[in-house]
């Protein structure tokens, strides 16, 4: 058996067919899990769930009732604000029907049998990972939120330095510094503030920007750190990123979770509608993405990365101009030049 992180995770394996569920129960054991829960009986998902709420569920389909759509909809129902527990769907249903209804009703992800091992373990791991934030982040928060009274100032120093232990946990992986993060987020509040935005939110983004690549701590060191080209599979699992990213805060109500929500899952779309991970395009975009996938670019531009040398200041401006209204906002970008040039001549002066 493997050692691996989150071993003792309480993992809840739904299925029917006895047998499916101890192959999957080997599959987790080999990967060095720990606490597998295996369920056959589909009607008593729901009361485990409630008592002793698990960190991923593995879920059939085609099961008696009720089925899986019927427990995704009751998962579904029956969440708190600021609950997360991902639901890996695993099922001999392999149509786009199946598919597309399965996430519509609360699925996180979605896999056929047989399946292939590997990619079962590297879902499973990934969810782990998501959990793992979340619960943590949401411990941060508990935390804090109890000494709002009277501890106004302490308690705004504290969440600051949560979120950026945060940010620099997925940071430090590609970047010796620690560096990046801290300069996305100062970058995007000074742009944020030459647009004119009102201070509150300056602030809100210049603690929010650094966590948007936060979804990277899911990715292997093989991929992360890979200093040349990466492939098609590597790429896609590279963008899965911005999913995880979004995991982390789940269902987070409070502005500064939700700003930081949106510019994790969407700091990769592009104004014209090719990013990813929804090729949304325009204002469709979340302003705080917008402002930070400038801010993202310009930064890993400028400074030497795991897959390239730094580029000289004034190529990376040019290639911001180049790139306005094709992948950033237009009045975005006339922003940051401004500020850039400002910049320049306040230090030439």
């Amino acid at each position: 058996m493997k050692n691996c992180e989150n071993a003792d995770a309480h993992i809840l394996v739904v299925d029917d067919n006895p047998e499916n569920v101890r192959l999957v129960e080997r599959f987790l054991g080999f990967a060095g899990y720990t606490n597998v829960q295996l369920v056959t009986h589909s009607g008593s998902v729901m009361e485990i769930v409630e008592k002793n709420c698990p960190d991923l569920i593995l879920l059939d389909l085609n099961m008696p009732t009720p089925n899986g759509y019927e427990i995704l909809e009751s998962l579904r129902e029956s969440s708190s604000p600021g609950r997360y527990v991902p639901v890996l769907v695993f099922t001999a249903d392999g149509t786009p029907e199946a598919r597309k209804r399965a996430l519509a009703v609360g699925a996180s992800d979605f896999l056929t049998k047989p399946g292939d091992a590997t990619e079962i373990m590297l879902r499973v791991r990934n969810f782990l990972h998501a959990r793992k934030m979340h619960v943590e982040l949401q411990k941060h928060s508990a935390e804090l939120e109890e000494k709002v009274q009277g501890r106004t100032v302490e308690l705004s120093m504290a969440r600051r330095e949560a979120l950026e232990s945060l940010a620099s946990a997925a940071e430090l992986r590609d970047d010796d510094t620690g560096q990046h993060t801290k300069r996305v987020g100062d970058l995007s509040a000074a742009i944020a503030r030459n647009l004119g935005l009102p201070d509150d939110y300056v602030e809100a983004i210049r603690l929010a920007a650094p966590l948007h690549d936060v979804g990277k701590i899911a990715l292997p060191d093989s991929i992360l750190l890979k200093p040349s080209k990466l492939n098609s599979a590597e790429m896609e699992e590279m963008r899965r990123h911005t999913l995880m990213g979004s995991m982390v805060f789940g269902d987070a109500e409070s502005p500064l979770m939700e700003l930081a929500r949106d510019i994790a899952l969407n700091h990769h779309e592009r104004w014209d509608g090719k990013g990813y991970p929804n090729g949304i395009l325009g204002e469709a975009i979340p302003l705080g993405a917008r402002i930070v996938s400038v801010a993202d670019v310009y930064d890993a531009l400028v400074n030497v990365r795991p897959y390239k040398p730094a580029w000289p200041q004034a190529d990376a401006l040019a290639e911001i101009e180049a790139q306005a209204g094709k992948q950033f906002d237009p009045s975005i970008v006339a922003s940051f030049i401004d500020l850039m040039r400002t910049d320049q001549q306040q230090r030439a002066a």
